[in-house]
């Protein structure tokens, strides 16, 4: 099982929530999108545990399962033509969640997540937790 972690997911599997962890840790690969990390860099940054958040995000990292994926144009051409469709039915969600998405959808994995709005994503394979 191949999966990419939206930026809450990983912060609710620092939390160990539970259920998330459970399916975090069966996954084979766990892809981290360079939007999900600057996101997490940007909390931790405002945060007052920058330090400790650093080590733990650099030893998540580097876990034989997790891999840092990159942006091409591939996702670039995905990500234009979900926000296009979105755009047009009138169910915008956030542009970096569409690039989330576009990497998920470009990397054939399944995105984790805890927000609803990517429900609007047609063709998205993700998981939604509480």
């Amino acid at each position: 099982m191949k999966l990419l972690l939206d930026t809450n997911a990983y912060v609710g599997f620092k939390l160990n929530r539970a259920e998330l962890v459970e399916y975090v840790t069966k996954a084979d690969t766990i892809l981290v999108s360079p939007i999900v990390y600057g996101e997490l860099l940007f909390g931790f940054r405002n945060g007052v545990r920058f330090e400790q958040n650093m080590a733990e995000i650099d030893l998540f990292l580097n876990h034989e399962a997790v891999e840092i994926i990159q942006i091409g144009s591939i996702t670039a051409d995905r990500y234009s033509r979900i926000a296009a469709e979105l755009k047009q039915q009138g169910t915008p969600i956030p542009s970096n969640d569409i690039w989330i998405a576009a990497q998920t959808m470009e990397t054939g994995a399944e995105l984790v997540t805890r927000d609803k709005h990517f429900m609007s994503v047609r063709g998205l394979v993700y998981r939604l937790f509480d």
